[in-house]
């Protein structure tokens, strides 16, 4: 009962030819009907189950099973390993190398999961608390039909001439193929390998979908979601998860229609997405990094082939069966997975209720993982595999894909294990969530919308809005304020000639009629208003009534013009409409593009408007919100400072320095010239190094409000701002004796 690592096979299994196909039944199980009974009467099974526990002390107890008291199985076999590179050199060469599942055994056996002792003790064990170790699978060679599928019938032959072929042309094979977009090795051994991986996987989910095993972990290689079905690719020869989901729905059609492969290896399951991509019955989610394409797999050379990017959801009756989560950069961890399985995921599974899940488990994206370069955690794979455990009513099987770092895989996949086996996932802080990330996920659901009715809540179809004469609502709140700012301040659009800038910030600049004429400026550059929504707490939909508007601009246009005091009114979206928008997520300016534009902006409305009015005394510059950086890029690039009497600034984001590699003197003249209010929630207070950085003259004459939010900060402060520019105006005698002496 001992194998050649040294731990106990417990099956009670005889031997059996590797190549005859199914064996008996894994771990001794009597074939049962799915809900553990079978057909005969209670009496008679209570009385053969004694009897046969009593005949083999080394099979499962048939009480427990009988009452639905089931261990974690684990498949592995040492015959894996043999799928080696053809270059025998002292060093491994590739990443996928044989020492990862033994790296993962070894750390079984350590941490007490695997049975290691004789067989005395584990007649004990068995009799006592079977439960307590991993119940072993055997692993066997996958039988051609089998194998054929989901894969064309000249692959497998390929595959199988390895074993035919002399080393040199095995090294010639390996040299050429493990570059680009194979990436792939090949050895005498392969085609062994390749089929006890693929039989192991095929025996795992069997025992777990017959309830064998209430769940288990397949420790395989080598491993198969990259693998096409007339192709081998990414270190993958045959794809060991759609191979045995196969199976199952053939032989099980009853009690296993409908499977879930949850894919979590960091790179995208190129040749599972493509083998189910319109099947109705294979739900298929992939966390992936994407990078545009960039990373591996990357584009197919075949444009008609969907690769990973998120718009990809299916074809056919498989509409929606295809979710690729595919992150916009390396760099994932706990925050972004954990979200992704929140508010993606398990929502999108519980929907499809499967019959079996199967986890193709990759651990590339682990913390320590050097191709991956994400940061997920052991405690974090836990968690999500404890998330998984809810659905199929337990029914979880996990193959290991890829992870190369031997102690991040060895770890990751003990931490897994562990939760099969019925301990709680471990607490773990979860760190805030990468904004970036957070778009992809929104971006998710709005693709996934169509398809799975709980990700339609709070989703728009763009397409179904502008096909009803919709409107974005930033351009009708503009359109809006520039009634309203016309109605009560006679306010009026202010012509932008650029083409370019007048389509982008169309009824954005408005000004009051006396602006031309006045002696005194106020030029504001603000954000949009705030807006605030209350969802019904039913259906999470928005109604108007429940939606609220906050806009503390208009006070001080009032204060301005009861001092006649010209006003130039300029918002900055966060967002450019364009007829072709259809996405019902769009994500804010980047800064680049924003800058630009803010830039071009604000230099055309210096160069054509407020350097050419002659009679002005006094200008201020007042920015609000993000769009200050208004305020900073006029002052950078334009001469201003002889014309401006004051900045003051409203800041609730990033906060801006002003600096000059021409203009050696803006610094200071900022920090006299200014009135920066940050909000008291700001990250730089939380630091005291930061206090003291933002206290800097290039940052302005900083002070920390004693209120929150930008609309409040503008109402706390209206009194001192009003005095503070009052105080630096020019006085009216000084203005009328200058004239006088002008007249003379």
């Amino acid at each position: 009962m001992v194998d050649s690592d040294n731990d106990v096979v417990m099956d009670g299994q005889e031997d059996y030819p590797a190549t005859t196909g199914v064996p008996p039944t894994s771990n001794g199980f009597t074939k049962t009907e799915p809900n553990g009974h079978d057909q005969t009467g209670t009496v008679k099974e209570e009385k053969d189950e004694k009897l046969s526990d009593e005949k083999d002390p080394f099979v499962y107890p048939a009480r427990l099973k009988r009452r639905g008291l089931l261990p974690t199985g684990c498949c592995y076999d040492d015959r894996m390993k043999l799928h080696a590179n053809a270059d025998f050199g002292p060093n491994p060469h590739h990443p996928e190398d044989p020492s990862r599942i033994e790296h993962i055994m070894r750390i079984f056996k350590r941490e007490g999961l695997v049975f290691t002792g004789n067989d005395e003790d584990l007649k004990k064990v068995i009799r006592t608390d079977p439960r307590r170790y991993m119940w072993r699978i055997p692993a066997r060679h996958a039988t051609k039909e089998e194998i054929c599928l989901v894969h064309h019938a000249e692959h497998f032959r390929w595959v199988e001439d390895l074993s035919q072929k002399p080393t040199s042309e095995l090294r010639r094979l390996s040299t050429v193929m493990d570059q680009g977009r194979d990436s792939l090795y090949v050895g005498s051994m392969t085609f062994e390998a390749a089929l006890i991986s693929a039989g192991g996987a095929i025996e795992t989910c069997k025992s777990v979908v017959v309830g064998n095993v209430k769940n288990a972990f397949a420790v395989i290689r080598p491993p198969g979601h990259h693998a096409e079905f007339d192709a081998p690719m990414g270190f993958c020869l045959f794809n060991n998860v759609p191979i045995a989901a196969k199976i199952c729905q053939t032989e099980y059609p009853e009690i296993c229609r409908k499977v879930l492969i949850l894919d979590w290896d960091v790179h995208h399951g190129n040749g599972i997405q493509n083998m189910f991509y319109d099947d109705p019955n294979i739900l298929y989610i992939s966390l992936h990094v994407y990078m545009n394409g960039s990373f591996y797999p990357g584009k197919p050379d075949n444009p008609m082939t969907p690769d990973g990017s998120i718009e990809n959801c299916g074809a056919g009756a498989g509409l929606g069966k295809n979710v690729n989560i595919g992150w916009h950069d390396q760099g994932m961890g706990d925050g972004e997975y954990m979200a992704a399985f929140q508010k993606i995921v398990m929502p999108i599974a519980h929907e499809f209720d499967p019959d079996l899940v199967i986890i193709s488990a990759g651990f590339d994206a682990a913390d320590g993982d050097e191709l991956g370069a994400c940061f997920v955690s052991p405690a974090c794979y836990a968690h999500m595999t404890h998330m998984l455990m809810s659905l199929a009513n337990g029914k979880v099987a996990v193959c290991l894909e890829g992870g190369y770092n031997l102690e991040a895989i060895s770890k990751s996949a003990l931490a897994v294990a562990r939760t099969l086996m019925g301990e709680p996932p471990p607490k773990m802080d979860i760190p805030k969530i990468n904004k970036e990330a957070a778009r992809v996920l929104a971006k998710v659901q709005a693709y996934q919308a169509p398809y799975w009715e709980c990700m339609r809540p709070g989703i728009v179809d763009v397409q179904e809005m502008q096909s009803q004469g919709g409107q974005r609502l930033h351009d009708v709140v503009r359109s809006a304020q520039r009634f309203n700012l016309s109605e009560k301040f006679g306010m009026f659009p202010l012509y932008i000639q650029r083409d370019v800038l007048f389509k982008s910030f169309e009824n954005q600049v408005l000004v009051t009629r006396n602006a031309s004429e006045a002696r005194k400026l106020l030029v504001v550059i603000h954000d949009p208003p705030e807006l605030h929504a209350q969802p019904d707490p039913l259906d999470n939909s928005l109604q108007p009534h429940d939606s609220w508007l906050t806009d503390s601009i208009p006070q001080y246009i009032q204060w301005a013009i009861n001092r006649k005091i010209g006003v130039f009114d300029i918002n900055i979206p966060q967002y450019i409409t364009h007829p072709e928008d259809t996405e019902s997520f769009a994500p804010k300016v980047d800064e680049r593009t924003q800058q630009a534009q803010i830039q071009e902006l604000m230099c055309y409305i210096w160069d054509n408007y407020l350097q050419l009015y002659d009679n002005v005394d006094d200008i201020f510059l007042m920015g609000v919100g993000n769009a200050y950086l208004g305020v900073k890029l006029l002052l950078i690039n334009r001469d201003v400072k002889s014309r401006i009497s004051g900045v003051v600034n409203f800041v609730n984001g990033n906060l801006r320095p002003v600096k000059s590699d021409v203009d050696t003197d803006l610094s200071s003249w900022y920090k006299d010239h200014s009135r920066v209010y940050v909000s008291a929630d700001h990250a730089c207070w939380a630091d005291a190094d930061l206090s003291r950085k933002v206290m800097k003259r290039r940052f302005g004459s900083v002070i920390r409000s004693n209120v929150s939010g930008l609309g409040r900060m503008m109402n706390e402060h209206f009194k001192d701002v009003q005095d503070w520019m009052v105080d630096r105006m020019v006085p009216e005698e000084e203005k009328l004796g200058d004239e006088m002496v002008e007249d003379a």
